[in-house]
């Protein structure tokens, strides 16, 4: 039988009493299920054509036909922040689940099995982890060139030893557990010990993690399409608006001043969420919202 002994003895009813309680939870998720929102309706409708270029209508301010207003090739900025919010989510989510399951794994065999194995991981690990994922993009692009799938690789690759770390550091402290002990008596292998006890009791911390490299994977898709290395055109990204505005900031400021929102609101929301999460999840959270 699974035992979970770091996360609280609650009904579903009161975890979701304590979850519409808590202030941080409820707007997180708010704005998160919004900007997820407005992605998925980007699928089916935007208010104008993304790839199309009207220079008539460049850099035009926000009026009632062009919320947002339009850019330097009279695209319609509210129709790009639209389909550039399925861009930065789709990387910033695949980039986490590589991260997530190759990292929390590893973490985990280390955990289990200690000694040099433990150590040579962890080295490899911290090798990993000094390569941001900037720097990892611009290696990637330089063999395989520029485009979304390169960046989902460069942030997935600098999440893989985040995950490690965290399902590591879980794992030593459940390790040493009385029911853990008992169930290597009872003939249980690491294997099946680790995904049997070790990883349910971290789930918790997991999730936080997640929440948190999500948005990070937000900031680092925006980072790496600002530097040409994300998204390519005509699919917009939120970073490559702020490129293309940045020479434009006194005569169209709108261009920067609305993708620059979108992605401080999106990253806002989900570490409030994930903040959040960790207060209900936690029992010895006394914190108020």
């Amino acid at each position: 039988m699974t035992m979970r002994v770091d996360l609280p003895e609650e009904t579903i009813a009161g975890v979701l009493a304590k979850a519409f309680g808590n202030r941080s939870f409820l707007i997180g998720l708010i704005i998160t299920l919004l900007v997820v929102a407005v992605a998925l309706l980007s699928f089916l409708w935007t208010p104008f054509d993304v790839t199309r270029l009207v220079i008539a209508d460049k850099t035009q301010p926000p009026s009632w036909v062009h919320w947002f207003g339009t850019d330097h090739f009279g695209r319609d900025i509210l129709s790009m922040i639209m389909v550039g919010a399925r861009n930065s989510i789709a990387v910033a989510l695949v980039a986490v689940g590589i991260g997530m399951g190759i990292g929390v794994p590893l973490g985990a065999f280390a955990a289990a099995r200690g000694g040099m194995a433990d150590e040579a991981l962890m080295r490899v690990n911290d090798l990993v982890f000094a390569f941001p994922a900037l720097l990892s993009a611009i290696m990637i692009t330089a063999i395989f060139g520029p485009g979304a799938v390169n960046a989902i690789i460069a942030i997935g690759i600098f999440n893989i030893p985040v995950f490690a770390r965290v399902a590591r550091a879980g794992a030593l402290a459940i390790w040493p557990r009385e029911f853990i002990l008992a169930a290597r008596a009872a003939g249980k292998g690491m294997t099946r010990i680790s995904v049997e006890h070790i990883l349910p009791n971290v789930a918790t911390l997991l999730l936080v993690q997640g929440t948190i490299q999500f948005a990070l994977g937000i900031l680092a898709e925006a980072g790496l399409s600002y530097v040409g290395l994300g998204a390519q055109p005509p699919m917009p990204s939120w970073g490559r608006m702020l490129f293309d505005a940045q020479t434009r900031m006194v005569t169209a400021p709108w261009m920067a001043i609305f993708p620059g929102m979108a992605i401080v609101v999106t990253v806002l929301g989900l570490n409030l969420l994930g903040d959040g999460i960790a207060d209900i999840l936690d029992p010895k959270s006394r914190r108020r919202r």
